[in-house]
């Protein structure tokens, strides 16, 4: 079980970009996560135990002050965020990078972006089997593909809470020494295949709200039953 009143978060972007160069597991944790991480034991595991957890979500910082937790974040950090941070600092310095997760498509999509966008990194993707479960030999080729790769920044997007437990769940046998981020659908953000919600949306703490208007049959249980859960939940950790 996940609880958010002793949770440790990081509070700001200072915070987020103080982290040291070496390295480290950076996860996020919105309002589904935080439901989802109450049920799933290996999920809540890896939350608490990767190197920095950013609260991206609105609901999330909102919950934290309601609540007195011990971390107080002053604003919402999206994956987004996280990952736009990252890249532009790796491009200033160079180096490569390397996506692992979603479809060769959208990969494809993100090399073809990443070449006009960041010009000093090296991009290199892979797209893991589409599959409930991985196998011992699929995640043997995802090692070896992330160690072969040296890379100085990783992403690993397959949805959560399936990339954040793979990435814990192997965490001792990736020999590198860089930032990894579980990032989701900023894969499909970045490709352009999925539109993010307009600046306004996110301001105000609306994001979930888009999605769920453009794709009420996907979305409406994550948001509207899970949204209610959420606050019972934090109703009851206050």
């Amino acid at each position: 079980m996940l609880r958010l009143k002793t949770l440790k978060l990081i509070c700001s972007r200072e915070e987020l970009m103080a982290l040291p160069q070496r390295k480290l597991l950076i996860n996020t944790i919105n309002a589904h996560s935080y439901n989802v991480a109450q049920t799933d034991e290996l999920f809540a595991a890896a939350l608490k135990g990767g190197d920095a957890l950013i609260p991206d979500g609105a609901s999330i910082v909102k919950a934290c002050r309601w609540i007195g937790a011990a971390s107080q974040p002053a604003e919402r950090i999206a994956g987004w965020d996280l990952f736009v941070m990252e890249m532009q600092r790796l491009n200033d310095r160079g180096g490569k990078c390397l996506f692992v997760g979603s479809s060769e498509k959208v990969l494809s999509l993100i090399r073809e972006r990443a070449v006009a966008d960041y010009p000093n990194i090296a991009v290199e993707t892979y797209s893991p089997p589409y599959k409930p479960e991985f196998s011992e030999a699929d995640n043997q080729r995802m090692i070896e593909v992330i160690n072969a790769a040296k890379p100085d920044l990783l992403w690993i997007g397959m949805t959560a809470p399936k990339q954040e437990k793979w990435a814990f769940a192997h965490w001792s046998e990736l020999r590198i020494d860089c930032h990894v981020g579980t990032i989701g659908a900023v894969f499909d953000f970045y490709a352009g295949t999925m539109k993010r919600a307009p600046l306004w949306w996110q301001r105000h703490g609306l994001e979930w709200l888009y999605r769920l208007l453009r794709e009420p049959r996907r979305m409406w249980r994550r948001y509207v039953v899970g949204n209610v859960v959420f606050l019972w939940r934090i109703f009851k950790e206050r």
